[in-house]
């Protein structure tokens, strides 16, 4: 398994996403490939991908580092594994990538969050040390 970071959108990458963000939620489709394009352009954003040994894309998350007036944030979202990868490191893998990149560019911590119906996704960022936290989680829909 490799774990890269996206610097073009293609088809490989539009064809993965088609697959991948069902499995993660039925709330958004599937990116098209603008907003893919978009999303690697996107400085404050890095997209990381795990590909099998035969190149096929089994994973994916998004990093995203932005500035405040109280220091470097980092945030992890879409945290996606293929249904036929899951249980062989590979959300374990870009976890590891995104920490060592979050640390790379100065955040002091990272967050996520995660529904707790993911029962493996939730034991492995705990695992990885990751704590939950005791906070009011806000949402309020724009569109």
């Amino acid at each position: 398994m490799q774990i890269d970071i996206v610097t073009r959108a293609d088809d490989a990458l539009l064809e993965a996403f088609q697959r991948l963000i069902p499995q993660l939620t039925h709330d958004n489709p599937p990116p098209t490939l603008d907003e893919l394009t978009a999303l690697v352009a996107e400085d404050s954003s890095t997209l990381l991908v795990a590909r099998s040994s035969s190149r096929q894309i089994v994973g994916a998350l998004s990093l995203t580092i932005y500035r405040v007036p109280t220091g470097i944030r980092a945030i992890i979202e879409d945290v996606i594994v293929d249904g036929p990868a899951r249980g062989q490191g590979v959300g374990q893998a870009l976890l590891q990538r995104a920490l060592q990149i979050a640390k790379q560019k100065g955040a002091a911590s990272i967050s996520l969050t995660s529904n707790p119906l993911r029962v493996a996704a939730n034991r492995l960022y705990v695992k990885l040390g990751f704590v939950k936290r005791e906070t009011n989680a806000y949402h309020m829909k724009l569109k």
